[in-house]
């Protein structure tokens, strides 16, 4: 069987992911915080007969994230795809960059790129023994055009697109995709920035499927609207 695992699994982006997937017979292992959030998420999966498992973990303990991967592997026999996209956005400090303290920036710099490469080593050594695999990483579109009101958060994105884009350079030529997505939609008609054109995150999704599938030479896609 093939799997996928998705950290910050919500029921947004990371529901209509495992969608896409699972209709194409893959497992899903959820990984984020909140147990009972997951179980619900499992609970709706099983309903459209897509087999998925919850694995509490926080991005923040890398060790924890690092054992919740390792159980997924064990338990659906190891991880094809790992997609990245923890969203904390209700205890998260925003900032400008003229207010950003450099705890600002570090607090968002450990929970997107650091939690990445964290999961990032815990998967890719067995897909290089595999030669096979992919590796997904998801920020908004701040990460290439950054919005001063969320300065510290997409200078922090920005790292990790650098990072995630990288990657994918440097694994050219083993089997294994790397490749970060930019989101420039206001999924679910929400958005801080009023100028973002709707849409939702089922609209979204097959770009997720394109990049393990048809477009693994691509190291960086741009959604819009």
């Amino acid at each position: 069987m093939t799997s996928i695992a998705i950290i910050g699994a919500g029921p947004q982006m990371g529901l209509a992911i495992a969608r896409t997937f699972g209709k194409e017979g893959f497992d899903v292992a959820l990984i984020s915080r909140n147990r009972e959030k997951l179980d619900g998420l499992v609970g709706t999966l099983a309903a459209e007969g897509i087999t998925a498992a919850a694995f509490p973990a926080s991005v923040l303990d890398h060790d924890g994230l690092t054992q919740a991967l390792k159980d997924a592997a064990d338990r659906f026999g190891g991880i094809d795809v790992l997609e990245y996209s923890p969203l904390d956005i209700a205890s998260t400090a925003l900032a400008t960059p003229s207010e950003s303290d450099p705890s600002h920036i570090q607090d968002q710099i450990e929970f997107q790129l650091y939690g990445a490469i964290a999961a990032t080593k815990a998967v890719l050594p067995a897909m290089r023994e595999a030669g096979a695999g992919t590796l997904l990483y998801t920020t908004g579109a701040g990460s290439l055009d950054p919005l001063p009101l969320v300065g510290n958060v997409n200078a922090a994105a920005a790292a990790l697109r650098n990072w995630a884009v990288n990657l994918h350079k440097e694994l050219d030529g083993t089997g294994i995709q790397a490749a970060h997505i930019a989101i420039d939609v206001a999924l679910g008609g929400s958005s801080i920035d009023p100028t973002l054109k709707a849409a939702t995150a089922e609209d979204v999704a097959p770009v997720y499927w394109e990049l393990h599938t048809a477009k693994r030479d691509q190291g960086e896609v741009v959604v819009r609207g």
